[in-house]
């Protein structure tokens, strides 16, 4: 009679190629451990700590509300703006050919390179009222730096480089035999445009800008020092925090926090989602 062996769980059905697969999850494992997962269920518990009522007066503030609607409103407007330039920007890098063309490929990587806080000094010292560009507008009573609109410019700069890129791809990759069909039938350029270079370019599109958004969302070094920290006008949501630990209000600082992880996880979320019928669509074709 035959003993048929227990059946033992693996990971894979067949053996890996590249052996050490249990001391990379391990370390995996530790790594988002002591990184991720610590440092959130500290924020949690500390939270959990205030109660409902209080956790709700603190997220539900008048000042509170004042920095969410900035932050989330300016990231949303930045995002918006970066969705057009950025499909230009990554349309001329791929169509075309000009002179200073690799330098204006390396300059849409720069907010990735320098830090924040040099992007936000920059932005202010050219935007602000004696600025160069800033001067300029002065004349004009149209205020950049110190406002809501320097938050927007500031976010729309840390942002772009990433609809550039993922838009970048996407045109790379573009089959031009039914843009040549489109051409020999007498399509005009709109009609090409919006029949088939778009809808080509919808889910690049749309990843590039939930990224740029999730970026804006959690920003503070590039903003803060063009925004002017008003409370209830150019203060965001982050500076809150940041102001409510200065004043030992540790409670009231990790309900924001808790608020700005969850949302930050549902853009996660969406961003996850985008890639994966992104992938899918391109399966698919």
């Amino acid at each position: 009679m035959n003993v048929v062996p227990p059946r033992r769980f693996r990971f894979f059905k067949k053996p890996p190629t590249l052996p050490g697969f249990a001391l990379s999850f391990g370390f995996v494992v530790t790594y988002l451990t002591l990184l991720v997962l610590i440092p959130i269920c500290a924020v949690l518990l500390t939270t959990a700590q205030m109660g409902w009522s209080a956790f709700w007066d603190a997220v539900t503030d008048e000042r509170a509300l004042a920095a969410y609607g900035l932050t989330f409103g300016a990231s949303l407007c930045a995002a918006a703006v970066n969705v057009v330039l950025g499909f230009a920007t990554a349309w001329a890098l791929v169509r075309y050919r000009f002179p200073g063309r690799r330098i204006l490929d390396a300059l849409i990587d720069l907010p990735f390179a320098i830090p924040t806080a040099v992007s936000g000094i920059a932005l202010t010292a050219v935007f602000a009222p004696n600025g160069w560009v800033g001067a300029v507008f002065a004349r004009y009573d149209v205020p950049i730096a110190f406002t809501r609109g320097g938050v927007v410019l500031a976010l729309i700069f840390i942002g772009i480089p990433f609809v550039v890129r993922t838009v970048e791809s996407a045109l790379l990759d573009l089959d031009e035999a039914p843009i040549e069909a489109a051409r020999s039938l007498g399509a005009s350029r709109a009609v090409i445009f919006w029949r088939i270079i778009l809808p080509e370019c919808r889910a690049a599109l749309f990843v590039g800008f939930a990224l740029s958004f999730a970026r804006a969302v959690g920003e503070y070094g590039s903003v803060i020092f063009i925004a002017g920290n008003m409370p209830y006008r150019t203060e965001i949501a982050p500076l809150l925090i940041m102001t409510k630990l200065e004043q030992y209000d540790y409670a009231g600082a990790t309900a924001i926090a808790v608020v700005m992880l969850v949302v930050s996880f549902l853009l996660l979320l969406t961003i996850n989602l985008l890639q994966a019928w992104t992938r899918g669509k391109a399966k698919k074709s």
